[in-house]
Parts: structure tokens; sequence; C-alpha cells
């Protein structure tokens, strides 16, 4: 058999489930596994989970990521099959995604910066409703946002949290962030806004001692945050790769018409 010179040397990473550690087992016995430091490719297995904490793991190393669905949500993972991997590495398609960079200064005056594949959000920390002002590329947009909270999110977490929130669809290569509000009170019917991927955001929270706020970048937290400077970070590209037909452009494309 002709070994693959693109995707000769595999590493495989998998999430402690029973399902992914099988697969693990299956497909390191075909394929052996390499260290991901001198791998052609890393292969995730498990659901969309493990497939975010992967991509931000390897972020810097420029190594394609393909995911197999071993997990609960699998929105981002391919069709799981033991047979034919390097046949499907070769024939996958690649999706370059940018990461959001957060840097949230808290009232202590410490700087938190933390990465985002999905989105940044910012979420009230008590019962009362956040206080938040929003400047995009240094101008006011909102003077005043009353809400549980607000989110910056990516093409590719459009369709997460985003979604939830009632926040719009974008398509993959669409050059966009989303800004969307958390269960807005004032303003009632601000539905949020679409902003060029170039875009700086900074959010402001006001009344930080009487309505404390957290920041959330994907998985990683800051507490009693005053101001979240949010931007792509264009220095890291991601290469993610789908099968033909199973892109993550077209799975973002067929979520638009589903009900």
């Amino acid at each position: 058999m002709t070994v693959s010179k693109q995707y000769g040397r595999i590493a495989f990473v998998a999430s402690p489930s029973e399902e992914a550690q099988q697969a693990l087992v299956q497909l390191e016995t075909i394929y052996g596994n390499h260290p991901p430091d001198t791998a052609d490719v890393i292969v995730a297995l498990g659901g969309d989970g493990l497939m975010l904490q992967t991509l931000h793991r390897y972020m810097r190393s420029g190594k394609p990521i393909y995911g197999m669905h071993r997990g609960t949500v699998g929105f981002l993972m391919n069709e799981f099959s033991v047979e034919g991997l390097r046949a499907r590495l070769e024939a996958a398609k690649v999706t370059v995604i940018n990461p959001l960079l957060m840097r949230a200064t808290d009232v202590h005056g410490q700087v938190h910066i933390h990465h985002a594949i999905n989105e940044v959000a910012l979420f009230r920390q008590t019962h009362q409703a956040a206080r938040l002002r929003i400047l995009v590329d240094e101008a006011e947009r909102m003077p005043e946002l009353v809400a549980d909270g607000v989110l910056v999110a990516t093409p590719a977490g459009s369709t997460a949290y985003n979604l939830s929130a009632q926040g719009p669809i974008l398509p993959i290569n669409a050059a966009l962030l989303a800004l969307t509000p958390i269960s807005a009170f004032r303003p009632r019917r601000w539905r949020g806004a679409l902003l060029p991927n170039s875009a700086f955001v900074v959010i402001e929270v006001l009344e930080s001692d009487k309505r404390p706020v957290a920041a959330v970048a994907d998985h990683d937290e800051a507490r009693d945050v005053l101001r979240v400077e949010i931007l792509t970070d264009r220095s890291i590209a991601i290469r993610m790769l789908f099968d033909p037909g199973h892109s993550l452009e077209e799975r973002i494309l067929r979520e638009q018409f589903s009900y």
C-alpha cells in the first residue's frame, strides 16, 4: 500500500470516554501514533469539546487537525471510520480559521489574555443585570446595554452559543463577527450587529462594584472585569480538515435551513 507523503505520520488524541478510547486503540494498531510535534497531522477522537481543546492546544503548531466523531456533539467532527484514513486525509478540504484574542482587565488591574475559537462572552455574576458600554474601532456604538451579557462570535462559533442567544449564523468564509446580546433588557429590541472581522471591539463594565461581570473566551474565564478588548488574531491560522461534501462551510449552510 502506498503511504501518503503528506500525512504519513499521524498523531491521535482522544477524549477519556470509553468510545473514544476504543477507537484510539483500533486506529493506533493500524496507523501507529506519532508524537504531535513530529506528526504531519493531528486526528482528534471525541466530540466538539475535545475538538475545541485540541484546536486550542495546537493552534500555534501549524499542524492540520482532523476530527472524527466519538463523542456527544459532533458539529466540528467528521464521521468515524477505521478504514482508509490516509486516503480520507488526502481528499479532505481545508478550512482556515483565525481565533479571537481577548484581553480582559479586572478590578485589581490584572490582565487576562486568552484565545477563543467560538466566542468571547461577558456574563453577569450576580442576580443583577450587567450594564455595559460598547465601542467598535474606538467609536462608542452603545452607551449602555443592560442585559445578562453580550458575546462576540466567529463564523465557526456562530452556530454554538451565539445561535442559542438568537444570534445570526455566519458562513465560515464570511469576513464577519457577530455581536450578540444575551437576554437584553435595554434597549429591549436590540438584536445585535454584524461587524467586519477587522473590528476592534471594546466592552466596558459600568457599575462593576454593584453589577460584577465575568468574561469567558471559550473555556477560559476572568472574573470581575472592567474592560474587555476583542479582536481577530491574524497571526494564528488554524487548518481544519473536513471530508468532501461534509465541510464546515456546508454544515453551517445546512444549519441555516434547519427547523
